[in-house]
């Protein structure tokens, strides 16, 4: 069995020492580092934080041959004639590198006196013929720090996992913070917070945790949770906000001053409710294209709009669904992201199939013009999610029964699924998605999100903006300038030759300071669109431009009850909100 020891006792360097030991099964093998994590569709080379690499056998050190950036064959000693020995088969290896970990994100590793987190795809080598071995793993720590892993502990110390892909799933937060436990249906559930401890701050937070919890069960239709023991990890920062789930845990990351603001809590429950959701759809109902795991490359996965997009899309009602919150703050929620969706011009130019496809190479790596020519797999994927809902509740069913299906077909048999099954799911109760649903998924034309909102007496109502349209978008550069940050492609800004990064001195002749002094330039007045005349500075040379500003646009959408909506509009409503069939 293969051990791992991680050595994180001197957090200050912000190197983890890592140590693997394992008698070899064959002559030279091979060693390499993933280059991504699975639920973050991005190559991240993690191997470029990889130093000092050395293996050998007892006393003796081996030759590495470097085969690729994150690869290597491992070759015998050195002979006295220069060659290289194959190394003995049944005698211990020990394999020793450090890992910067200086990055804090849900995905990679970050340590200081303060806590340390390990994401052990980026820390944890794969030895070739060692991926479906059991492995042991054991931390050292700083005195008065306690670990939390998602694995199950060893009679000889440390924690077991039954593979390598159990291990890296399994990520480690260490420090001296205070751990919660709680229960779902029987199902031990751990809290640790690093930065404030949240359920002392807040004596209702486990118990709407739990909450959230049971919902999450009972949308997939079982009465407790997949895994035998679950772990979260939050970490409470200044500002920030993601997630990553894992097979029996998650790790969470979160601002201060969101939690602070007035729905600050329930976006935090909402995911919650989105990683703990993943338990099921993604970890164990997962795409064929992830089954197994490919840890070297990028795998095209067309259906991460159902991965994802269906998880964003419920993870808004299932707190209302825990008996926390109410109806209105769902809709405001839903017509934020219904907004933005509207807002979004790269809809009009990247399918929900595109999307889902192109992950690796669009949506992880955002600039100023991704709006203008993507649109997010979550925002559209949690869009066509409410089509789909309302479209199957027009047939008698809903989309968690499709969920449910999908998982007692497939997920409790591990079988990763593919586009054709996911349509004939959909198509199960509403034969008429065998043709639909493929038009939505290929198709950069909106769905008909209008006309679904009315079975449920809602509606979208533009807000109008007082502003002419300008196209851009500024902001406060670090030195104090009034930098372009955005140029909405084929809008007025572009077409008068703006382009991202120009700094902004000055509209008919008058300096600019602020930002608020180029909306007081463009408020609605006169009749007719206005030509504003610009002195910008682009590459330290200043030029002047004109303007020719647009009608104005609606600067938001919001959802709103029809107030000539009928009684049974209401009652479907009532159920839809509150994910009853």
């Amino acid at each position: 069995m293969p051990e791992v020891q991680l050595d994180l006792s001197v957090p200050c360097s912000q190197l983890v020492e890592v140590r693997i030991s394992l008698a070899p099964r064959q002559g030279p093998f091979l060693l390499s580092l993933p280059a991504w994590t699975p639920g973050s569709y991005l190559i991240r080379d993690y191997v470029r934080h990889l130093e000092r690499l050395q293996v050998c056998q007892g006393s003796r050190p081996l030759l590495l041959e470097r085969l690729a950036a994150a690869q290597w064959r491992v070759l015998g000693a050195r002979a006295e004639d220069g060659s290289s020995e194959v190394p003995a088969q049944g005698e211990l290896i020990t394999i020793g590198y450090a890992i910067q970990a200086t990055e804090l994100t849900v995905r990679t590793c970050h340590l200081n006196s303060a806590h340390g987190f390990l994401a052990l795809a980026a820390v944890i080598l794969q030895v070739e013929g060692e991926r479906w071995s059991p492995y042991r793993l054991t931390l050292r720590l700083p005195a008065g720090w306690q670990p939390f892993v998602p694995l199950p502990t060893s009679p000889a110390g440390g924690w077991l996992a039954r593979d390598y892909d159990q291990l890296i799933d399994s990520p480690v937060e260490a420090g001296p913070h205070p751990c919660h436990d709680f229960t779902v249906a029987g199902v031990m559930h751990r809290w640790v917070t690093w930065g404030d401890d949240l359920p002392a701050q807040d004596e209702r937070w486990l118990a709407d945790v739990a909450a959230v919890c049971l919902a999450c069960c009972r949308l997939i239709g079982e009465p407790a949770p997949a895994a035998a023991s679950y772990l979260f990890i939050l970490h409470l920062t200044d500002q920030g906000y993601g997630g990553l789930e894992h097979h029996d845990s998650t790790v969470l990351l979160y601002g201060r001053q969101a939690l602070a603001r007035p729905e600050g809590r329930r976006k935090l429950l909402q995911l919650v409710a989105h990683e703990y959701l993943h338990q099921w759809n993604v970890r164990r109902l997962r795409p064929a294209q992830l089954t197994p795991i490919d840890y070297d490359r990028a795998s095209i996965v067309p259906t991460l709009w159902f991965a994802e997009g269906i998880t964003s899309y419920v993870d808004q009602f299932l707190p209302l669904a825990a008996g926390l919150g109410g109806e209105q703050e769902l809709l405001e929620d839903l017509g934020s992201d219904l907004s933005r969706y509207l807002l979004t011009p790269g809809r009009r130019l990247q399918s929900l199939l595109q999307s889902s496809e192109e992950a690796w190479v669009k949506l992880y790596r955002q600039d100023a013009h991704s709006g203008d020519n993507q649109i997010s797999y979550y925002l559209k994927g949690a869009v066509l999610a409410l089509v789909l809902d309302l479209h199957l509740r027009r047939h008698g069913s809903w989309l968690g029964a499709v969920l449910q299906q999908l998982w007692q077909s497939l997920g409790r048999q591990g079988r990763g699924y593919s586009q054709q099954d996911l349509i004939q799911a959909f198509a199960g109760p509403a034969p008429d998605l065998s043709t639909l649903l493929p038009l939505w998924l290929e198709s950069t034309d909106d769905p008909p999100i209008a006309l679904y909102l009315a079975d449920l007496g809602l509606r979208l109502v533009a807000e109008p903006a007082e502003t002419w349209f300008s196209g851009l978008q500024l902001e406060i550069a670090a030195g104090g300038q009034l930098r372009l940050r955005q140029v909405e492609r084929h809008g007025p800004a572009q077409q008068a030759g703006l382009e991202v990064g120009d700094e902004l001195l000055a509209i008919d002749r008058q300096r600019l300071t602020t930002v608020e002094q180029l909306t007081a330039h463009t408020r609605l007045g006169a009749p007719e669109p206005p030509v504003l005349q610009l002195l910008i500075a682009r590459r330290q040379r200043v030029q002047e431009l004109n303007l020719l500003l647009a009608p104005p646009r609606p600067q938001r959408w919001s959802l709103q009850i029809d107030p000539e909506a009928g009684a049974d509009c209401a009652l479907r409503r009532q159920r839809w909100a509150r994910l009853q069939p």
